[in-house]
């Protein structure tokens, strides 16, 4: 008669299988104040060590060396090192412990002790003989992401940044659902290409009730917002076939005072001849705070997308960017014609492809040499963008017969001649 017992699986193995069966219960520490211990001072504990700093863990290190790094922590108090290697009862008390030493023997021992007096910890040579692990983590805007998938770090860690990634620039829509505090921003959304908008311009665009947007923002972004996003075109809605300014700061200030979050949308930069100023100082005059999102202005990310620096090495140590609105002869003009054309620098003319005829002439008749290299880059960053180069001489009647249309940035000076043709 066979033994029934001879092949049953001893309590370890029936503790090691159960653990194996079951996925890990996942929590959040709170380490403030509570005394966490970490042995060894190496790399681990270099990665590991800040996160439970930031959780305000008082931490101490046992370890006979250190990183310079973890050295670092120890010299300005966030950590307590205990220059020695582990010894029993190193752990009493703790609240959690991490061992990282380069010593199985102390490792083992050291988890062994962990398991005595029910401190849950983590081992980074043998994650099976863990009673905790540490996912892969990251933060956003108050949100903590933890991702386990047991035995594949890299995975979690793709997953991890995913997730991070998506909350951060608003491709994966979070909304807050309980003390949301309506907001306004004025968002740079910059050249046109959606994805040149900042992270944050992105993820406040996700978050927001009301978009009022200009033609020349990212457009391609406003697809992506939810069905109950109110979305406003400056140049549609009713006070005439293009927004007044007026009309904008109105509409900012009224859907602000009932209380949701506007997103102003505009292309390039707010402050960038952008009249961001003009609104924010409309809606500081009703009581209502703003924040202001920077964006890449055209001025230098469009030359830069058809292959022209605005600066280059023994070529120009200076940009300088006018609006060209306004003819040179007009009696409203602010720029200082007769001193630009006198500067060896590049120039960067906005809004200009209308009045650039006029704009050449007062160049030349100031001073600017006639073959002066210059380029139109229209729909600059965009699937439709496209170059064309002249010069000071020639540009008036390129334009025509090139029918270069707005929205284009112009670059003026020797920089021209130095980017690859496009």
């Amino acid at each position: 008669m066979a033994d029934p017992g001879k092949h049953a699986p001893s309590p370890a193995h029936q503790q090691q299988d159960a653990r194996e069966e079951h996925p890990a219960y996942p929590v959040g520490l709170r380490l403030a104040g509570r005394r966490v211990v970490v042995l060894g001072g190496g790399q681990v504990a270099q990665r590991r060590l800040p996160a439970l700093i930031a959780a305000g863990a008082d931490i101490t290190l046992i370890s006979p060396s250190a990183t310079p790094s973890v050295e670092a922590m120890a010299e300005t108090g966030e950590i307590t090192w205990t220059r020695r290697r582990y010894q029993d009862g190193d752990i009493a008390d703790a609240w959690y412990a991490l061992v990282a030493t380069s010593d199985p023997v102390a490792n083992e021992t050291a988890s062994a002790e962990a398991e005595r007096t029910k401190t849950w910890c983590v081992r980074s040579d043998d994650a099976e003989a863990a009673t905790a692990w540490t996912p892969a983590t990251g933060r956003s805007e108050g949100v903590t992401v933890a991702v386990l998938t047991g035995r594949d770090p890299r995975r979690s860690a793709a997953v991890r940044d995913a997730i991070v990634e998506g909350l951060r620039d608003g491709s994966l829509a979070a909304p807050h659902s309980r003390d949301r505090t309506p907001f306004v921003a004025l968002v740079g959304g910059g050249p046109g290409d959606p994805d040149l908008i900042t992270v944050r311009g992105r993820r406040l665009l996700a978050e927001a009730d009301v978009v009022i947007a200009d033609r020349l923002g990212p457009r391609d972004l406003l697809d992506e917002l939810p069905p109950h996003v109110e979305v406003i075109d400056a140049a549609k809605i009713p006070y005439g076939r293009f927004m007044a300014q007026e009309a904008i700061n109105n509409a900012l200030v009224e859907h602000a005072k009932a209380g949701r979050s506007v997103v102003r949308l505009k292309g390039g930069d707010p402050f960038v001849f952008g009249r961001g100023m003009e609104e924010a100082q409309a809606l500081a005059e009703a009581g209502i705070a703003c924040t202001v999102v920077p964006g890449i202005s055209s001025s230098i990310s469009v030359p830069g997308a058809a292959g022209i620096p605005v600066t280059h090495r023994g070529v120009a140590h200076e940009f300088t960017v006018v609006s060209g609105h306004v003819a040179p002869d007009d009696p409203r003009s602010l720029v200082d014609w007769e001193s630009l054309a006198k500067l060896t620098g590049t120039l960067v003319i906005l809004m200009g492809v209308d009045k650039v005829g006029a704009i050449a002439e007062a160049l030349v008749a100031h001073g600017k040499a006639p073959d002066t290299p210059l380029a139109l880059v229209q729909e600059g960053t965009t699937a439709a963008q496209r170059r064309v180069d002249a010069t000071l001489a020639t540009v008036a009647e390129t334009v025509r017969a090139q029918d270069v249309r707005p929205p284009a940035v112009i670059v003026v000076g020797d920089v021209v001649a130095e980017g690859p043709h496009k």
